[in-house]
């Protein structure tokens, strides 16, 4: 009997939380986080263990943090199940897309760090060019979002659609006034919450162009390889090889739309994944995955505690 299809899915930033990298410090997979340091000249170590919420909450602390953990969390979870190191497809959201990348062979570790270093480096900047902010719209289908952010684009604002989390769970992000007129509008169309992002930056949008320029130099210089997996990337919600041309697709991945619905979609409907596996703090992805594909069995690991019951998950999935 086969095992389940496995979809290794990783967060993205939002996801970080003080001292989450306690549980894991020592363990074997820990050296990650001091080899990440080494190659970044960033005290990865301290923001894992140490940094306080403001602090870890910057873009550039957050993005490295998360990147890091996940990967090392990855480590150990090909320990408990080796089934981790030959996953069906993996994708990540935003941020988390790097990991996925990593899991799937098309980048390595060292390039990883390299390139979320930059990546958050050039949002930093971006963000303090241009300040932003985000909100997560619930109960109204994505389209009925975008009509109301093109409503006040057309009135001068500047306001777009950044993330399509799932069919009832859509992000907005823009300049502030921006984002609370096209809250406003939500809420005239049917809204039932509006929840603001606590982030300095409208991510996902053109406002991120200077740092999408500034990135692609970095991204000229990774070595994507062909990878084992296929990763299903956030632009287009398609499964890529690593022989696609990523360095586009990431670049484009910081200007446009998450388009996070249709990749759940792909690889439970298209690639027939029947497990997904979140990898990284928090359970956000699995959260989601229950309401666009409630038929795929979902585990999330992200305390050493949950290791030990993983290979039984898989073996109850099964049978």
């Amino acid at each position: 009997m086969s095992g389940p299809r496995l979809a290794l899915v990783f967060p993205g930033q939002g996801a970080q939380q003080p001292g989450m990298g306690r549980p894991w410090a020592g363990r074997p997979g820990w050296f990650l986080a001091e080899r990440a340091s080494e190659v970044s000249g960033r005290d990865v170590v301290e923001l894992l263990l140490r940094a306080d919420e403001e602090y870890l909450r910057r873009t550039d602390n957050a993005q490295l943090a998360t990147f890091v953990l996940e990967m090392v969390i990855l480590t150990e979870l090909r320990q408990a199940l080796p089934a981790a190191g030959r996953p069906a497809v993996c994708a990540g959201h935003s941020l988390g897309e790097y990991a996925a990348l990593v899991a799937a062979g098309v980048i390595g570790f060292d390039d990883g760090v390299r390139l979320v270093a930059a990546r958050g480096e050039a949002m930093r900047k971006a963000c303090a060019a241009a300040p932003g902010t985000m909100a997560v719209v619930l109960g109204l289908s994505a389209g009925e979002l975008e009509r109301a952010a093109a409503g006040v684009r057309e009135e001068g604002g500047r306001v777009w659609v950044a993330n399509l989390n799932s069919p009832q769970q859509t992000v907005v992000s823009g300049d502030s006034e921006s984002v609370a007129r096209c809250s406003a509008a939500a809420e005239e169309l049917g809204a039932t919450r509006i929840v603001s992002i606590p982030v300095g930056g409208a991510f996902h949008t053109p406002l991120m162009a200077p740092a999408a320029a500034s990135f692609a130099k970095t991204l000229k210089k990774a070595e994507f390889l062909h990878g084992f997996a296929p990763v299903v990337a956030n632009v287009d919600a398609r499964a890529h090889r690593g022989s696609d041309d990523w360095a586009t697709l990431l670049e484009r991945q910081l200007t446009g739309p998450v388009r996070w619905t249709d990749s759940v979609r792909t690889m439970a409907e298209t690639l027939h994944c029947d497990m997904f596996v979140e990898i990284g703090p928090g359970r956000t992805l699995t959260g989601l995955a229950r309401k666009i594909a409630p038929q795929v069995t979902r585990l999330t690991v992200s305390e050493p505690g949950q290791l030990p019951a993983v290979p039984a998950t898989l073996t109850r999935s099964v049978a």
